[in-house]
């Protein structure tokens, strides 16, 4: 019994050695690249990217077309679970190109996802979409164009070949919580005009971001034409003020320059006091340097919001 046994022992040691009988599948040098690569191109575990490249006798163009389509199965069904979990976390995604900018905002149930990078890839996404939307749309003779788009039709827009939707319940799918893509707000502006911007408790982003796209809690984006082009040498620092204010003193209307100031309740703009120099309303700020202020937009991540 002994002698067989040991003769059993040795077989089995052969057999292992010459790859015929092991608990797993072993893969040859070429198969094991395959999967290294489809792993690097979708970013799906090792396990799910080798049953798709089984299921599919290694062509990896199907394999990688079943992973995306599992993955948003699983996404929407764990979206569906985590419906209606409140979402008062998030981030505001701030892009800006020439003469357009956008804002955007999602919303999380944790701060700790809202750092994560794909939550910021996610972010960027929407936010890539909004710049496109918004130079589709026809150009009038206005010196600028403004909009708003709610959440329910930036998922509807399409980043690569897939939808923002698809890419939100994959996002959830993988980080496991609920999020809502709550809105998003355009501004194109003419030649003449320049548009401030300012990102309040920036994050610095974990991921190769765009250089021109900022994340926070509060954004902010204005309007303003310069009458003279040569009263303000730095046009993006004063720009950057007057989104500061807009942030921080919450402003309801531009108002006008006639406006006399009601104090700290005050909710027009070039009423208000200036809020890094109090001792000056707005309007008597911008005075000296040729600017004026058309418009602004202004987002908090999970403020309440009122139809108008």
């Amino acid at each position: 019994m002994a002698a067989l046994s040991g003769f059993l022992r040795s077989k089995l040691f052969s057999w292992q050695q010459a790859g015929l009988f092991h608990s797993g599948l072993r893969l040859l040098a070429s198969d094991k690249e395959l999967l290294v690569k489809l792993r690097r191109k979708t970013g799906y575990s090792f396990v799910n990217c080798k049953k798709a490249l089984e299921k599919f006798n290694n062509d990896a163009k199907q394999a990688e077309t079943w992973l995306h389509q599992q993955a948003q199965k699983e996404g929407w069904n764990k979206a569906s679970k985590l419906q209606g979990r409140k979402t008062a976390e998030g981030l505001v995604g701030l892009l800006q190109e020439g003469n357009t900018a956008v804002m955007v905002e999602v919303n999380c149930e944790t701060d700790f996802v809202a750092r994560n990078v794909k939550f910021q890839q996610l972010v960027q996404q929407a936010a890539l979409c909004t710049l496109r939307h918004c130079r589709s749309q026809e150009q009038h003779q206005a010196s600028y164009s403004k909009g708003l788009i709610p959440g329910e039709e930036i998922l509807q827009m399409k980043t690569d070949d897939v939808t923002i939707k698809d890419v939100l319940a994959l996002t959830i799918g993988k980080l496991g919580e609920n999020m809502l893509m709550r809105r998003a707000a355009w501004v194109m502006v003419s030649s003449d005009l320049f548009i401030g911007t300012y990102m309040h408790g920036a994050l610095q982003p974990d991921l190769p971001s765009l250089t021109n796209m900022s994340y926070g809690k509060y954004g902010s984006l204005v309007v303003c034409r310069k009458a003279d082009t040569d009263s303000t040498s730095n046009i993006t620092e004063l720009g950057r003020r007057l989104g500061q204010h807009v942030v921080g003193m919450n402003p309801l209307t531009v108002g006008s320059l006639e406006d006399e100031s009601t104090g700290d309740a005050e909710t027009r703009m070039l009423a208000q006091p200036f809020l890094l120099e109090p001792s000056l309303t707005v309007g008597q700020y911008l005075h000296p340097h040729g600017v004026q202020v058309l418009d602004f937009v202004r987002f908090e991540c999970g403020e309440e919001t009122h139809t108008p």
